[in-house]
């Protein structure tokens, strides 16, 4: 897989999730197996580059490259001095977000709200790619607007007549959002007619999947977001089935615990204590969900204010688990016992 001038070690690449992809998760994600990782989406807005929210996105000490930077708005001129603006703070891939469906980002007409403007969508990407023409520019779109207006073949072609060097597309509509099942038709036509790397994304939860997705669509990557939350390893299991056809063994308790222990610890640097607190609890969340104790345990770990709290509390959590048994052990939970732990 190739972008510009960066060859990826493979085909798969993290998702750009935001209050998600930030550069601990970037860096287990490459670490376990991922290609790439794209960055939570940083505003084109400039009053809010000296904001705390936007130094720590822009924040890419130590990272693996190459280093893929989301920025996202609608006005053509602000999302190239965005573009300039993390280039020269150490981005060595500028993406371009035209698919978030979130109200606050489309209520802006960003994000997939761009879908309906196709004359805007060639101003941005001309302006951002003329902008920082010492790196390659990549999108990621949607499907269209809704299911009337699936106009991501014309999309397509704007973006590679722009220069884009590399499009993913995530198999839904925005009005779909992120229900019902991504759909895949348009991605192999897409890529039928391609110049430039094509990207599958959406529903690619298990390594079957991923390969099912590569085979219908003829795409050059996948993109795996949601299905990697507190299952960083998932890429190194794509990988392995993508070369051998066979399953990695399920991750034993001990590695897991080992996984979370330096993803808190990252957190925490990154974040500082109250702050990673809170961001940590998701991520624990994510790791646990399904064990066998879990639901209650979640509960628990979601009234804890410190550090020293989390982290005894996940010791004790794993540490019975691994008394147990070497291989994680899942249970189906009730409705009840998961809106508890919520």
């Amino acid at each position: 897989m190739q972008i510009g001038p960066y060859s990826l070690k493979n085909n798969l690449i993290v998702a750009p999730m935001a209050g998600v992809t930030d550069r601990p998760f970037r860096q287990l994600c490459k670490r376990l197996g991922a290609g790439m990782a794209v960055s939570e989406m940083v505003t084109s807005n400039s009053l809010l580059y000296g904001s705390e929210k936007t130094l720590r996105r822009a924040n890419h000490e130590g990272e693996v490259e190459p280093i893929s930077v989301q920025i996202a708005g609608s006005d053509p001129r602000m999302m190239a001095e965005a573009a300039r603006h993390n280039v020269d703070n150490g981005a060595q891939i500028i993406d371009i977000n035209m698919g978030c469906p979130a109200k606050k980002i489309c209520n802006v007409l960003a994000g997939s709200a761009l879908l309906r403007d196709e004359p805007l969508v060639a101003q941005i990407l001309e302006a951002v790619v003329k902008a920082v023409p010492e790196v390659p520019v990549t999108l990621k779109t949607r499907l269209g607007w809704d299911k009337a207006n699936r106009n991501v073949p014309l999309i397509a072609r704007i973006a590679e007549e722009s220069g884009i060097q590399a499009l993913a597309i995530h198999g839904r509509t925005r009005a779909c959002m992120y229900t019902g099942n991504a759909q895949y038709d348009l991605i192999a036509e897409v890529k039928s007619r391609a110049g430039i790397p094509i990207i599958a994304n959406g529903d690619i939860t298990t390594p079957e999947k991923a390969k099912l997705v590569l085979d219908q669509t003829g795409a050059d990557a996948v993109m795996i977001g949601r299905a990697a939350q507190g299952r960083p390893w998932i890429f190194r299991e794509i990988e392995h089935f993508l070369k051998t056809g066979t399953h990695l063994p399920q991750p034993e308790v001990a590695e897991i615990h080992d996984v979370l222990l330096d993803h808190l610890l990252d957190l925490y640097a990154f974040y500082g204590e109250e702050t990673g607190v809170r961001v940590a609890r998701k991520h624990i969340s994510w790791y646990t969900k399904g064990l066998v104790g879990s639901a209650n345990f979640r509960h628990m770990m979601n009234q804890l204010p410190t550090v020293k709290d989390q982290m005894l509390a996940v010791n004790d959590f794993f540490g019975e688990l691994r008394a147990q048994d070497m291989r994680l052990r899942y249970e189906e939970e009730s409705d009840e016992a998961e809106a508890l732990a919520a």
